[in-house]
């Protein structure tokens, strides 16, 4: 029989008897926590202190970077092209020479092995914006071919390690150099006058009066393409200097041709004048021998091409399309063979023609300077000597050469400010020049090791173990 006064059994005494076993004793960890307060302050203080130590003394043998972005922006770029067509490359910002006389501007140390140390540290990274990267990655999951894409930003860093010999302000105005002489390098470049002429006169002192002609024609040539280009850029460009388009030049170069230019070589042509004739004669006849060689050459290839020409003129083409029918299917045309033979032959039919072309005006003018130059050979043989004449060509020249002088003058003028207009922002600086301190990572380093000598404080403390006159508890 069950006795009244014994107490009902708990369905539940074992899961408390299991939950008391789990049961976290806060009191008791405060207490441990309280009683090694001390040492866990003075563990924190000592990881942070340890932490400094050891990155103050690794970041003297760490790299320190100085970084800028540079942007470019000229004509040709989004085809990685200079203005001149050449292949742009980024790392022409490192150039040697362009190190060279940064650092001698900078009276920094020039030797070879120093040059070397920082071209070395200088890194060249393009700056690519995170739309056209997803752009991108969407158009290669898809399977389509992705288009060319020149960057026109890039990061340039320079690190070196702590110990080397230039402080944070050198490092920072000698990557602000290399940039400024690859600036002063591009305008230098493409700000000038083109090199292909502008130096006829020069030229002259090694010439004879009757090889003038073929000098000057020469220039007006290679001043009339430059001309004619910059026109093809802008058409609506005038110079604030000189108040001239590229059309004015154009016009005055045609009216310099046509005027005192061509009032000096009749001059010339008429007189038969020379310094020397029979120097001038066999140097003629010299080009007269050279002119029969490229008109028999002319001749030849022109005969070669008018014979293909003649045989292809023989057969006609016709373009076909082979349609195939399907029930199922809408009707789709198709390209047959016979198609495809006759747009080839018909394309090579048009090369011929402009071939021939080509040829035939290559004979004509062949054949008329070998005209050209018999009739100044025989102006020289029956030329009689007069200091009068050469009095006349001399005077002549040098009005001639006031006037071209203008003319060079203008065009140079005139190229500055456009290429000033058009290059002026061609590469600049995009960001401030910023090197990256000790602050920072030095905070870092001290909150790990400040983390890490509190987390050790408070394991040794819960463990009972005390650091010191005390004992375990």
């Amino acid at each position: 029989m069950k006795n009244p006064d014994e107490p009902a059994p708990n369905p539940l005494g074992s899961r408390v008897s299991e939950e008391d076993d789990v049961i976290i004793d806060l009191h008791d960890i405060s207490r441990r926590l309280g009683r090694g307060l001390g040492q866990i302050i003075g563990l924190a203080l000592l990881g942070l202190v340890i932490a400094a130590a050891i990155y103050l003394v690794a970041s003297m043998r760490l790299p320190v970077s100085t970084s800028t972005r540079v942007l470019f922006a000229f004509p040709g770029l989004e085809k990685g092209e200079y203005p001149d067509q050449s292949k742009f490359e980024p790392d022409d910002l490192r150039a040697p020479e362009i190190i060279a006389e940064a650092l001698k501007r900078q009276g920094l140390d020039t030797s070879s092995e120093f040059q070397s140390r920082i071209r070395g540290a200088l890194s060249i990274e393009a700056v690519i914006p995170p739309d056209l990267m997803k752009q991108r990655d969407r158009m290669q999951a898809a399977g389509q071919s992705l288009p060319f894409y020149q960057p026109d930003e890039y990061v340039v860093t320079l690190s070196l390690p702590g110990t080397f010999p230039i402080n944070k302000e050198q490092r920072a105005r000698l990557l602000n150099e290399i940039v400024g002489v690859y600036r002063e390098n591009f305008k230098l470049t493409y700000t000038s006058i083109p090199t292909g002429f502008g130096h006829v006169f020069d030229t002259l002192h090694n010439a004879d009066f009757p090889g003038y002609e073929q000098i000057f024609n020469k220039e007006i040539d290679n001043i009339t393409a430059c001309l004619t280009q910059q026109l093809q850029d802008d058409k609506s460009f005038r110079s604030p200097t000189t108040n001239l388009s590229f059309k004015d030049l154009l016009e005055q170069t045609q009216l310099f041709s046509q005027t005192q230019l061509s009032d000096t070589l009749e001059l010339i042509d008429q007189s038969g004048s020379s310094r020397d004739p029979a120097v001038a004669t066999a140097r003629m006849e010299y080009c007269l021998r050279a002119l029969n060689d490229q008109e028999r050459r002319a001749v030849g290839d022109e005969k070669v091409i008018t014979d293909l020409l003649a045989q292809t003129q023989a057969r006609n083409y016709v373009l076909g399309v082979k349609a195939e029918a399907d029930q199922s299917q809408s009707e789709t045309h198709l390209l047959d063979q016979s198609l495809i033979d006759s747009l080839l032959a018909n394309d090579a039919y048009n090369y011929l023609v402009r071939r021939a072309l080509d040829a035939g005006l290559e004979v004509s003018q062949v054949q008329a300077d070998k005209a050209k130059l018999l009739e100044q050979i025989e102006a020289v043989k029956s030329a009689k000597e007069d200091a009068g004449n050469l009095i006349l060509i001399q005077k002549s020249l040098t009005d001639l050469e006031s006037a071209y002088q203008e003319l060079i003058d203008n065009i140079r003028k005139t190229q500055v400010d456009f290429s000033r207009q058009q290059f002026g922002n061609a590469v600049q600086l995009s960001d401030a020049i910023k090197t990256n301190g000790i602050g920072r990572p030095l905070a870092i380093a001290c909150t790990v090791g400040c983390f890490l000598g509190l987390a050790a404080g408070m394991g040794l403390s819960l463990l009972g173990i005390y650091i010191g006159s005390a004992k375990r508890g």
